[in-house]
């Protein structure tokens, strides 16, 4: 697909959205606009709620790790000490970036399509688009994150009696967890971080097989980061909705095995 019939001589010239594509090229960067700004207001209007997030031992991710939880009289929700780790990942993520870039600022709204950033492109070295630069750093406190939710999951499977307990909460926070670890282990950052920047696995020395593998399996993971991003930021918004429904006393968790949830502990 080429622009418009414009002289390449001049770029300049080229009209923004200018296109002889003749598919529904703009669906795509519209629904993005659409599924992300719907979970930014949301997860937003649930971070500044500050209660309704925990039940027994089953705790939101919205909430987790629970820095500041508990503490009374804070004049701001708990949650706000902790969602900047996993926004600062997603806001800074490769797959993130082409796509809002795309939906929001239509630099370009798609392949072929005439954009409105001009002819001044310097990458992301300039302005404010050099934080960009931190997704390397945001992907060790994204891991922080991954392993306190994994304990969450885990934790949430006993009551504070101890006794074992499988409701549906704990299906859908081990859901969410399987989810956020296929987004963060198959992140392009990761990916370098465990072989990508080699060019030799067998020069290095060590266990080349076991090197080659472990690049080899993120590989996979990262051939769907797409996917893996979409589904993981539904499930992570999911499974805070169904945990402010438990906590709120609007939906009562199902028992699969073990004693029925007590409505205690409630925050």
């Amino acid at each position: 697909m080429t622009t418009s019939q414009i002289p390449h001589s001049d770029p300049a010239a080229i009209k923004p959205m200018a296109t002889q594509r003749k598919d529904a090229w703009w669906v795509e960067p519209t629904l993005v606009a659409i599924g992300f700004g719907l979970f930014i207001i949301y997860a937003t209007y649930r971070g500044l709620m500050g209660h309704s997030f925990e039940v027994e031992t089953i705790l939101s991710p919205f909430y987790s790790p629970p820095l500041l939880n508990g503490i009374a009289g804070l004049p701001f929700s708990p949650a706000i000490a902790i969602l900047w780790m996993p926004a600062g990942f997603r806001a800074t993520c490769y797959y993130y970036r082409k796509a809002y870039y795309r939906a929001y600022f239509l630099d370009p709204p798609g392949c072929a399509v005439g954009h409105f950033g001009g002819e001044n492109y310097c990458g992301e070295a300039k302005g404010l688009l050099v934080l960009q630069n931190v997704h390397r750093y945001m992907l060790y406190l994204a891991i922080l994150v991954i392993a306190f939710l994994w304990y969450d999951a885990i934790h949430s499977l006993f009551l504070l009696n101890g006794e074992f307990r499988l409701g549906l909460a704990s299906v859908i926070m081990i859901a969410n967890c399987i989810l956020l670890s296929g987004y963060t282990f198959g992140c392009h950052a990761f990916r370098h971080l465990v072989g990508g920047r080699k060019d030799c696995f067998s020069c290095v020395g060590g266990q080349p097989n076991a090197a080659y593998s472990r690049w080899h399996f993120v590989t996979k993971l990262n051939e769907h980061h797409m996917l893996w991003a979409w589904m993981s930021l539904f499930s992570v918004g999911i499974t805070d909705w169904y945990i402010w429904q438990v906590a709120a006393g609007h939906i009562v968790d199902p028992t699969f095995i073990g004693s029925v949830l007590p409505l205690v502990h409630i925050h």
